[in-house]
């Protein structure tokens, strides 16, 4: 880990920098290391450090697909079948479309996504270690150890989906991890197995959703608050085929929130003060990350070189099985000709092209979805559906029914029942949650194939179009990097 968590303590200082410290305190602090004293002397401070997490989720990195955990959702969906490259553009994110990057441990965004979830996790180290000595409210020590204590979850979480084996219910998992970093320590660790860190990952979320229900109320969206942290510890127990734990903290998590009308469905996705969003990144003007950005690459009306070549598609195949109705049916056109849908000057229009997200002025400035009410309706519905028996079959077909009559007034209660009906929710969510980062994921973790045939994926462009589950592909490659400076992973660390 020495050589890539080398930068974790000028992010910190950069962090306290920008958000709120003044010129001589960067004056008197060292450039290569934290001073923690100065930190965490009052939880004003250490709020501070916590915003600092928050910004780095959107900051710009080494090159222009790594615009933070923006960029890591395009990468996601890019190994998807749902979301489709038109044509090549300038080249961003071809190769992951291609399933090459990530089975490249020299490539930049293995490397990028890599380090980026042990930047989160080595600053949010730093908070939990010092925070009890804060002074300031316990009120706020609990929101910002609680906050951390959620990032230490979600970055393991998300680590250890792509560099480990899938999350197998029916086995032990003792297959290898990600290493399990809890201190703000340099040394390097081995890669623990993917059962120790689900139970880290697990106690980490229990102990936040704790202090979170004790904290004082959070700023704005961009923060968690218990909600969200019950929200985190649905989608783990959906990963872990935990279908009662799944449904009842996604039932929890959703407690006080909407889903959105119609209308706001059609605004954009771009400011997270929609009464859906639970938790999201904000952005303001002075902070555009210009081509870095998540709409610099998915929005319709962003005019970057990428989206004028080549706006981003729905696979053809799962928008014929949205009903008519749908509100989500009008987020894409399928004819290419509909001069109804946006689209920056000189750009190309093209068949299936989306409008789900728009840039709400001239920049590339978006505020950018990391957890809707919606997701949790589905995780209810599907866990409760997999559990089986009348009963919650019964409450599945219900829970489903809230969110598909909120997007189709048309839509009638479901009477499928067993994988018929699990079906129907997989397709949901599909259409519901596309472009926001979840697809490789779920294909993962349902075990289930890449089908990209019969659609409107192109060999030409997509290079794969189908993979069989549970090939090696589906691990990403530890970066070479980490092989090269952690004596504790070594060369017989690397995966298949």
């Amino acid at each position: 880990m020495k050589k890539l968590k080398y930068i974790i303590f000028p992010l910190m200082l950069l962090v306290i920098g920008a958000q709120s410290c003044k010129k001589d305190y960067l004056e008197t602090t060292p450039t290569n290391q934290v001073d923690d004293s100065a930190i965490f002397t009052t939880t004003t401070n250490a709020l501070a450090a916590l915003n600092g997490i928050h910004r780095s989720l959107y900051k710009q990195y080494d090159s222009q697909d790594q615009g933070g955990e923006g960029g890591v959702k395009i990468n996601l969906d890019m190994l998807g079948e749902d979301l489709v490259q038109t044509a090549g553009g300038n080249g961003w994110y071809n190769n992951m479309y291609k399933w090459i990057s990530h089975r490249t441990s020299t490539d930049g965004s293995v490397k990028f996504v890599y380090k980026f979830y042990y930047q989160v996790i080595a600053n949010a180290n730093l908070i939990i270690e010092n925070i009890d000595n804060a002074e300031g409210p316990q009120a706020d020590k609990n929101l910002i150890k609680g906050e951390a204590l959620c990032y230490r979850a979600w970055a393991h979480y998300v680590l250890v989906q792509l560099f480990g084996k899938r999350y197998d219910a029916a086995v032990n998992n003792t297959q290898l991890g990600v290493p399990l970093i809890l201190t703000s320590g340099t040394e390097g660790q081995p890669r623990s197995s993917v059962e120790q860190v689900y139970a880290q990952v697990n106690t980490d979320l229990d102990n936040a959703v704790t202090l979170l229900g004790s904290a004082s109320g959070r700023p704005n969206a961009s923060h968690f608050n218990v909600n969200v942290a019950k929200g985190l510890r649905a989608r783990v127990a959906l990963t872990q085929g935990a279908w009662t734990k799944a449904a009842t903290n996604a039932a929890e998590a959703r407690a006080g929130f909407n889903l959105m009308t119609n209308a706001q469905y059609l605004q954009g996705f771009n400011d997270y003060t929609n009464p859906e969003w639970m938790w999201g990144s904000h952005q303001v003007e002075d902070q555009t990350q210009f081509f870095y950005s998540f709409f610099a690459y998915m929005s319709a009306n962003f005019a970057s070189t990428n989206i004028r070549s080549n706006p981003k598609a729905i696979n053809s195949t799962l928008y014929s099985q949205i009903a008519n109705g749908d509100v989500r049916r009008g987020l894409w056109d399928p004819t290419g000709t509909n001069t109804a849908f946006p689209i920056p000057s000189s750009g190309l229009r093209k068949p299936y092209m989306n409008r789900k997200f728009l840039v709400a002025g001239t920049t590339s400035v978006g505020d950018v979805p990391h957890m809707r009410v919606a997701e949790m309706y589905l995780i209810e519905a599907e866990a409760r559906a997999r559990v089986g028996n009348a009963s919650e079959t019964t409450a599945a077909q219900n829970v489903l029914f809230t969110l598909a009559k909120n997007r189709n007034s048309s839509y009638i209660l479901s009477t499928k029942t067993g994988n018929d009906l699990i079906n129907e929710i997989l397709v949901q969510r599909r259409v519901e949650l596309w472009g926001e980062g979840f697809r490789f994921l779920d294909l993962k973790r349902l075990n289930a194939p890449l089908n990209r045939t019969l659609s409107n994926h192109t060999v030409a462009l997509a290079q794969t179009l189908s993979e069989t589950p549970g090939d090696a592909r589906w691990q990403w490659l530890i970066p070479q990097d980490e092989i090269n400076a952690n004596p504790a992973i070594g060369s017989g660390g690397q995966n298949p």
